[in-house]
C-alpha cells in the first residue's frame, strides 16, 4: 500500500485552501473556477470530513489534507492512522498559521450547501457519514461564534433528519448531557475546551425542529420519545444551572460576564421551543421555578441604561418571555416616553408589552385585570408612544420608506387583541388603543335617557364603550396647532399623536356615524387649510382618511378628495421632503376609488398623477404607478379614451428609469410595468362588438398605438443593450425582472399585429427570441406571477402560425448567455413548460395545457420533423415523473398529466412507450391503467395541495359572485355543479380524444399479444369502452 509523505499531505491541504481562498475573489471567473474545483473534489466520500476540518481550525486543516490523500485509496479503513492523529501540531500550525477566518467561514458555508444538496442521497449513505456526524458535533463545541453560526446550520439539517425524523442517533442526548455537565462554565474547568455557550446552541438546534400539529389526523399527538428524553436528562437538571446563573447576574452590583447572560438567553430559547411544541411532562414540573426566575429578570429591567451597559442579553431574555407576564407588561409599557432616545431592542420589548395587554384584554378575566389601568395606560403609555419625537423626524429625512412602513401602518386594517406581533411600539400602541375603545364600559344613565311619564324603559341604564367614555374625551384635550408651527412645537407633536390615535379607532368610528363626521369636519380637514401646515401632520391626516375610507360620509367625499389632491401636489417645505405626504395621499385616493368614490374629473386626476410621476423621484414613482393602476381599474370607460396618451407618457418615464443591463430593475420600473399591464388589460376588455364598425376602428387604432409604444419599451429593455455594444448578441441576458408583466405586454403586441410589415417595424420576432431565452431556465416560480407567461406562450404559437412564414421559431439561434450552444424559440418555450410541470400544482395544469399546442400547432415542416420528437420525449418524461410523485391517491392533477403523455404518445407511440419503460419497468402499464381510471365515471379526484384548494376556492367564489349578481341565467342542478368544479381549464388539451388514444393503444401495443396486461386493467378498459372488448376476445 502506497503511503503519502507529510509534504505531499501538506501540498494537498494547500490545494484545498487555495480553492477556498479563490471563492473569496472579486473576480467572477476565479470564483467559478474555484467552485468547479471544489465540486470535483466534493465527489470524494471523505470530502465532508476534510472541509469540516478546514472550517474547524488550523490543526484540523492539516488533518484535512491527510484525509483527502488517504481517501484516494479505496480499500483503506475509515479510521485515521495513529501517525496522523498524533501529528506534530506545532508543525501544522507553522505551515497553516492560525487560519484565516474568512477562509474558514467559506469552508463552513460550502459544507452547509454541500450537506443541503446531498444529505438525503449520497452523503447519508456514505460509509464515513457517522464519523462526519460525530466530528461535526465535536467541532461545534470548540469553534468561535463566526464559525459556529454557519456550522450550526449544518448540524440542524443533520439532527432534523437523523434524530428528529428517523430517530437514528440514540447516543446524542447522553453525550450532550455529559458535555454540558463538564463544560467550561458549568463543570469548573474539567473540560475547558468544551464551551458551554456552544453546547447550549447545540441543544437549541436539537429542540427547535419539534413541532406540534404535524399529523392533523391525530386528535392529540403524543410527545415524541426523543423530546421526553431531552426534558428528563437535560432540561430538568439545567433548571438548577439557570437559577444559579440568574442569582449571579442579578446579585452582582458591578455587572457580570456577558457569557452568563448569554447562557440565560439561550436557555430561555430552549425552554420556549420545548413548551411551544409538545410541553413534555417533565418540563411541567420545572415551569414554576423557571417562571419565578423570569419574574426576577423582568423586575430588574430598566430603560435608563443604554445597550453598552451590558443589558442587551437581559433585554433579549425579556423579549422572549414577555407574552407570559401581564403586570410586568403594563409596567414596561409606561416607559414608552423614553423610546425616542433608545434603540430598537427596548422598542421591541415595549411593543410586545402592548401586544400582551391587547391579548389579555380580549378575554373576560383579562378585562377585569386591565380595566382599572385604562386611564393611566392611555395617558402614560399609549399616547407617549404615538406622539411625534426626534427619532421620527430623523427617520423622515434619512429613510422615508422606513418611516412610512413604521408610522403609516396600512396593515392595521383589523384591530384585534389577537393581531400578530406588530414589531414597533407605535403600531402595537395603536392596536391596543383600538381594542380599548371597543371595550364596553360600566353601565351609565345619560341625560337623554331620563324617564318620561309613561315610558318605563327610558330609565334603564345603558352601556357605553370606553371609546366614548375615555378615549375620545382624552384626545379632545389637545388643540389643533396654529398656522406655521413646526415639528419642534409641543402642539404639533401632540396632534401628531392624536391623528395616529384616530387612525387606530377605525373599527370604533365605523359604528359611530355622528362622531365620525364631527371628527373629520372639525379635527382633520381644517389641517389642509392651515398656512404652511407641518408635513408630518398632513401625511398622518392622509393616512387617517385612508383608514376610514370604507365609512366616510358621502356628503363630505368631495371636500375630502380635494384635500387629498392638494396633498398629492404638495412640494417640499424648505429642507423637508414631502415624499411621505405624497405616498400617504396616493394611498388614501386609491382607498377612496376602491370603495366606490368617483372623482369629478378623471382626466384631471390622471394628469396630476402622471405629472407627479414624471417629476418625482423613483420612490414616489413606484407608489404613484400603483395608484395609476387603481385609477385605470376604477375609472373603466371614463378612463379608456385617455389610455393611449397615458401609456405613452408612462413608457417614456419607465424607459428613463431602466438601468444599464444586466443590473436588476428598480422597484419604480417594476411598478411601472404593473401599471402598463393594468392599462393593457383594461383596453383589451373594452373591445367593441364587431357590428359597431366605427367604434371598432377607433379601438383598433388605439390598440395599434399602444402596442407600438409597448414594443418601444421592450426594445429599450431587451434589445438596445445588445445594439449599444455593436454585437448581435450580448454576453448576458437582460435581468429576469417583471417577467410576468413583460410577458403580458408582449402578448398584447403579438395579438395586435395585423401584417408582416408590423412584425418588422415592432421587431416582434427579436423580442420573442429574447423573451423565450429569459424564461427557458426560469426557476423563480410564483403562483400569482406566472399566469401571464403561460398565456403568452399560447399567443406566441398563434403568432407563429399567422406570420412565421420563414420558420423563425424553429431555427437554431445562438444564446445571449456566455455559452455557445444554440436553441430554437420553440425549444426554449418547451424547456420552460417542461420545468413548469414539476413546479406548483396550478403551474402543472397550465404547463400541460401548453403541451398539445407546442406539439401540434407549430409548422414543423418549416424546420425539421425531428425537432418535434425531442420535445415529445422531454414532455413525456417530465409528466410521467410528476405523475409518479402524486400517484399515491387519486388527485385532480392526474388528468392533465395523463393527457399530456397521451398527446406525446399520439405523435411518437414507440418512442414514448420506451420513455415510460425507461422511467419504470411497468411504466407503460401504469400509464394506461391510470388513463383508464381517470376516464371512468367513478373516478373522484381530490385536491392534493393548498395550491389546488386555492384554485377550487377561487372558482367557487367566482361562481358564487356571479349567482349573487344575478348573472347566472340557468339553474344548475347540484350534481352538475359537483362535476363542473372538478374540471379546470385544460386549454388545447381538451382537443385530445381519449377514446382515440385507447384505440391506438389497442392497435399498436405488442404487450397485448404477450398478454402482460393485468386483469384489472383489462376490466377497466372494457368497462369504459365496451366496444373494444373484441380486441381481448380476439387474443383469447
Amino acid at each position: 500500500m502506497e503511503v503519502e509523505t507529510p509534504a505531499a499531505a501538506m501540498a494537498s491541504g494547500d490545494d484545498l485552501r487555495q480553492l477556498l481562498a479563490a471563492t473569496l475573489s472579486p473576480d467572477k471567473a476565479t470564483v467559478d473556477a474555484a467552485a468547479a474545483g471544489l465540486d470535483r473534489v466534493a465527489a470524494d466520500p471523505r470530502f465532508p470530513l476534510a472541509i469540516l476540518a478546514v472550517a474547524a481550525g488550523a490543526l484540523s486543516s492539516f488533518l484535512a489534507s491527510r484525509i483527502l490523500l488517504l481517501s484516494r485509496s479505496s480499500n483503506r479503513s475509515s479510521a485515521l492512522p495513529a501517525d496522523v492523529v498524533a501529528c506534530d501540531s506545532a508543525k501544522a500550525s507553522a505551515f497553516f498559521g492560525d487560519g484565516d477566518q474568512g477562509m474558514r467561514v467559506a469552508a463552513a458555508t460550502y459544507l452547509k450547501n454541500h450537506v443541503r444538496r446531498n444529505l438525503e442521497g449520497s452523503l447519508s449513505s456514505s460509509h464515513v457519514y457517522k464519523e462526519f456526524r460525530d466530528q461535526l458535533a465535536q467541532a461545534l463545541l470548540r469553534v468561535e461564534p463566526a464559525i459556529l453560526r454557519v456550522l450550526i446550520e449544518v448540524f440542524r439539517q443533520v439532527v432534523e433528519k437523523d434524530f428528529v425524523k428517523d430517530n437514528l442517533w440514540p447516543e446524542l442526548i447522553p453525550q450532550l448531557k455529559l458535555v454540558l455537565q463538564n463544560s467550561n462554565l458549568v463543570g469548573q474547568g474539567q473540560h475547558p475546551e468544551w464551551n458551554t455557550i456552544n453546547a447550549l446552541k447545540v441543544l437549541q438546534a436539537v429542540v427547535r425542529p419539534f413541532q406540534y400539529f404535524l399529523n392533523p389526523k391525530v386528535a392529540k399527538e403524543p410527545v415524541p420519545q426523543q423530546l421526553e428524553q431531552i426534558a428528563a436528562e437535560i432540561l430538568v437538571p439545567l433548571q438548577v444551572t439557570f437559577h444559579h446563573f440568574t442569582d449571579k447576574v442579578l446579585l452582582s452590583p458591578d455587572g457580570i460576564k456577558l457569557e452568563y447572560e448569554q447562557l440565560l438567553l439561550i436557555t430561555c430559547k430552549c425552554m420556549y421551543f420545548t413548551v411551544r411544541s409538545y410541553m413534555p411532562s417533565r418540563v411541567k414540573q420545572i415551569l414554576p421555578s423557571f417562571c419565578k426566575d423570569m419574574f426576577r429578570i423582568l423586575d430588574s429591567l430598566s430603560f435608563n441604561s443604554s445597550p453598552e451597559d451590558g443589558a442587551v442579553m437581559r433585554l433579549k431574555i425579556a423579549k422572549r418571555q414577555m407574552p407570559h407576564i401581564v403586570n410586568s407588561a403594563i409596567k414596561i409599557s409606561k416607559q414608552s416616553i423614553k423610546l425616542s432616545k433608545l434603540d430598537s431592542l427596548p422598542d421591541r420589548i415595549c411593543s410586545l408589552s402592548f401586544d400582551v395587554i391587547s391579548r389579555v384584554l380580549e378575554t373576560g378575566p383579562g378585562w377585569r385585570l386591565v380595566s382599572p389601568h385604562f386611564s393611566s395606560l392611555v395617558d402614560s403609555a399609549i399616547f407617549p408612544a404615538l406622539a411625534l419625537n426626534e427619532k421620527d423626524i430623523a427617520e423622515w429625512e434619512e429613510d422615508t420608506d422606513e418611516y412610512i412602513q413604521k408610522n403609516l401602518p396600512s396593515e392595521l386594517d383589523d384591530i384585534s387583541g389577537w393581531t400578530e406581533d406588530l414589531f414597533t411600539a407605535r403600531k402595537s400602541a395603536i392596536n391596543l388603543l383600538g381594542v380599548i375603545a371597543l371595550s364596553k364600559g360600566p353601565p351609565v344613565a345619560s341625560a337623554a335617557s331620563k324617564r318620561k311619564k309613561g315610558d318605563k324603559s327610558k330609565g334603564k341604564s345603558q352601556s357605553s364603550s370606553i371609546g366614548e367614555l375615555l378615549v375620545i374625551p382624552f384626545l379632545s384635550k389637545f388643540p389643533m396647532p396654529s398656522h406655521g408651527e413646526d415639528a419642534s412645537s409641543i402642539a404639533v407633536q401632540n396632534y401628531f399623536g392624536v391623528l395616529m390615535a384616530y387612525g387606530g379607532l377605525q373599527d370604533f368610528l365605523t359604528e359611530k356615524k355622528e362622531l365620525r363626521i364631527t371628527l373629520i369636519r372639525n379635527r382633520i380637514l381644517p389641517l389642509y387649510s392651515l398656512d404652511l401646515c407641518s408635513p408630518y401632520l398632513i401625511s398622518t391626516a392622509n393616512w387617517v382618511i385612508g383608514q376610514l375610507a370604507l365609512c366616510l360620509p358621502e356628503a363630505m367625499s368631495m371636500d375630502i378628495y380635494h384635500c387629498l389632491m392638494k396633498a398629492l401636489a404638495m412640494e417640499d417645505v424648505e429642507d423637508i421632503t414631502c415624499y411621505p405626504v405624497c405616498a400617504s395621499a396616493s394611498g388614501a385616493i386609491a382607498e377612496l376609488i376602491e370603495n366606490g368614490y368617483t372623482p369629478p374629473d378623471w382626466l384631471v386626476l390622471l394628469h396630476a398623477v402622471v405629472k407627479r410621476i414624471s417629476t418625482g423621484d423613483e420612490s414616489e414613482s413606484a407608489l404613484l404607478f400603483k395608484l395609476l393602476g387603481t385609477i385605470v381599474e376604477g375609472g373603466q370607460e371614463k378612463v379608456l379614451p385617455h389610455i393611449p396618451e397615458i401609456v405613452s407618457n408612462i413608457v417614456n418615464t419607465v424607459a428613463k428609469l431602466l438601468p444599464p443591463a444586466p443590473d436588476p430593475w428598480p422597484q419604480a420600473v417594476e411598478q411601472g410595468f404593473g401599471a402598463l399591464v393594468s392599462m393593457a388589460q383594461a383596453w383589451e376588455s373594452s373591445a367593441p362588438d364587431e357590428n359597431k364598425k366605427h367604434e371598432k376602428k377607433l379601438w383598433q387604432l388605439g390598440q395599434s398605438a399602444i402596442s407600438q409604444t409597448f414594443s418601444r419599451l421592450l426594445q429599450k429593455a431587451w434589445l438596445l443593450p445588445i445594439e449599444d455594444v455593436g454585437l448581435k448578441f450580448s454576453s448576458a441576458l437582460p435581468p429576469p425582472s417583471c417577467v410576468n408583466d413583460a410577458s403580458v405586454l408582449l402578448e398584447f403586441i403579438m395579438r395586435s399585429v395585423t401584417s408582416v410589415e408590423e412584425t418588422a417595424s415592432m421587431k416582434v420576432f427579436e423580442l420573442v427570441a429574447v423573451w423565450a431565452e429569459t424564461i427557458a431556465y426560469w426557476d423563480s416560480w410564483e403562483e400569482m406571477e406566472d399566469q401571464g407567461v403561460f398565456n403568452t406562450i399560447k399567443e406566441s404559437i398563434n403568432f407563429h402560425q399567422r406570420f412565421d412564414i420563414r420558420g423563425f421559431f424553429l431555427k437554431m439561434l445562438p444564446l445571449q448567455s456566455e455559452n455557445e450552444s444554440q436553441s430554437s424559440v420553440i425549444g426554449r418555450l418547451s424547456n420552460f413548460v417542461t420545468r413548469a410541470i414539476a413546479a406548483y400544482p396550478s403551474a402543472t395544469w397550465r404547463a400541460c395545457s401548453c403541451i398539445h399546442t407546442l406539439l401540434h400547432a407549430p409548422n414543423f415542416s418549416l424546420g425539421t420533423e425531428d425537432a418535434r420528437k425531442p420535445l415529445a420525449v422531454s414532455f413525456a418524461q417530465a409528466a410521467f415523473c410528476r405523475y409518479m410523485s402524486v400517484s399515491d391517491s387519486p388527485a385532480g392533477i392526474w388528468k392533465p398529466l395523463l393527457l399530456a403523455i397521451s398527446s406525446c404518445y399520439i405523435c411518437y407511440p414507440d418512442a414514448i412507450e420506451q420513455v415510460l419503460r425507461n422511467s419504470d419497468s411497468n411504466g407503460y402499464v401504469i400509464w394506461t391503467s391510470a388513463l383508464a381510471q381517470v376516464s371512468s365515471t367513478s373516478f373522484s379526484p381530490g385536491l392534493s395541495s393548498a395550491s389546488e384548494i386555492k384554485l377550487a376556492e377561487e372558482e367557487f367564489l367566482e361562481r358564487y359572485a356571479l349567482a349573487a349578481a344575478g348573472e347566472a341565467i340557468e339553474v344548475v342542478e347540484e350534481g352538475d355543479i359537483d362535476e363542473e368544479t372538478q374540471d379546470i381549464e385544460l386549454g388545447s388539451l381538451d382537443e385530445v380524444d381519449i377514446q382515440q388514444v385507447v384505440l391506438s393503444l389497442m392497435q399498436n401495443q405488442p404487450a397485448l399479444q404477450a398478454q402482460t396486461l393485468s386483469d384489472s386493467l383489462i376490466e377497466q378498459i372494457t368497462e369504459t369502452f365496451p366496444e373494444y372488448e373484441h380486441f381481448f376476445h380476439r387474443q383469447a
